[in-house]
């Protein structure tokens, strides 16, 4: 297998999707947002819902180029690859508790929580890089068979699949407790959809990105698309039984979404790589983390520096009148997104990039 060179097609399908996550998570109005830019109310799969199983799924890429290349090369043993990765993860984990502890702390109302993004992220990729470290192919595809297969009965033994009821929900809130994105005021029940029995599917999700990051470097295109497809196919099948739900990460939701982050992978490589179009998002994905953690920093702290105040003067006051509430809460959101362009562009020019 050759030594790939960095993909500038893999760095702007992550921008992409961090420019996303930027561009859903911060409206204007949370009251007035677009569907395709909200998260389905529980079941279903809105645009919105592939932005986090994009960039889970771009993680498995990611350590199929970066990580494998090493190994194979004996730059550096198993073991020293394998510390390297939990520590890493663990940086990202502790980013995500700390600015957790920030915003309950520094904005009025909030409570802690423990799970989150980031966690799920240094999950997700201290689980993916051991499997790419220490198994075969083989020992991959049977664990993404049996994590499926085992998430699905779990989920079926659990009997409700509904908010609050369900056994992943369940489980957080006995491992949790109050600690969850959410609290059910009526039983008192929690729930988060970055809990922990939920990252068992989500690192199958990372764990395809292995697979199809693979296959990129070995040039096995026709599989990746092959692959794409069936896995839309195979979850869209599936969802008759098991309804989509990023919420559960329900198996029909892993192969839906890393279906269409397959072909997403595809196209950008053949559009970018070999046809030379411009790496558009590509200054958002070599400073990914930076961007998420400063915009949730900013999140944090724009509140108390009169945010509302702001939206009003700057969007809503001269644009509800002409076009509606929901213009310029998405306007706001662009603005968001290109306030983040302009940093990591400059991070860019100066090469600066932060990595945990």
């Amino acid at each position: 297998m050759s030594t790939p060179r960095r993909l500038a097609s893999l760095d702007a399908l992550r921008g992409c999707t961090v420019a996303a996550m930027l561009l859903v998570n911060d409206p204007g109005d949370w009251d007035h947002v677009y569907a395709p830019l909200e998260h389905s109310a529980w079941n279903g799969c809105t645009p919105t819902d592939l932005v986090f199983p994009f960039f889970l799924f771009v993680v498995g890429v990611s350590v199929a180029l970066a990580v494998l290349p090493r190994l194979e090369q004996g730059a550096a043993t198993p073991a020293a690859l394998t510390r390297a990765a939990l520590w890493r993860a663990l940086r990202i984990l502790g980013l995500g508790v700390a600015i957790n502890l920030l915003a309950a702390w520094w904005m009025p109302g909030a409570h802690l929580r423990l799970p989150g993004v980031l966690q799920r992220i240094g999950a997700c990729y201290a689980g993916v890089a051991l499997f790419a470290i220490h198994t075969r192919p083989r020992t991959q595809w049977a664990a993404i068979a049996l994590v499926l297969a085992g998430y699905w009965g779990l989920l079926l033994l659990g009997g409700s699949l509904e908010p609050w009821t369900n056994i992943v929900s369940r489980t957080d809130s006995a491992l949790f407790g109050r600690f969850v994105y959410q609290i059910d005021p009526l039983s008192g029940r929690g729930h988060d959809p970055e809990g922990l029995l939920g990252t068992l599917p989500s690192l199958v999700t990372s764990l395809l990105g292995l697979r199809a990051g693979c296959w990129l470097r070995q040039d096995k295109l026709k599989a990746l698309l092959i692959a794409g497809v069936l896995s839309l196919l195979l979850g869209a099948l599936w969802s008759c039984w098991l309804p989509l739900n990023k919420n559960l990460w329900t198996p029909s939701f892993v192969l839906w979404t890393a279906g269409w982050a397959s072909l997403a992978l595809l196209a950008c490589h053949q559009l970018i790589d070999r046809h030379g179009w411009p790496a558009l998002g590509r200054r958002f994905g070599v400073n990914a983390i930076a961007a998420y953690a400063g915009s949730e920093l900013m999140q944090i702290v724009l509140p108390a520096l009169g945010q509302e105040a702001w939206y009003r003067r700057l969007f809503a006051d001269w644009m509800t009148p002409r076009f509606g509430p929901y213009v310029p809460s998405l306007a706001f959101a662009v603005a968001f997104v290109a306030l983040w362009w302009l940093i990591v562009w400059a991070m860019d020019r100066r090469r600066i990039y932060l990595k945990l």
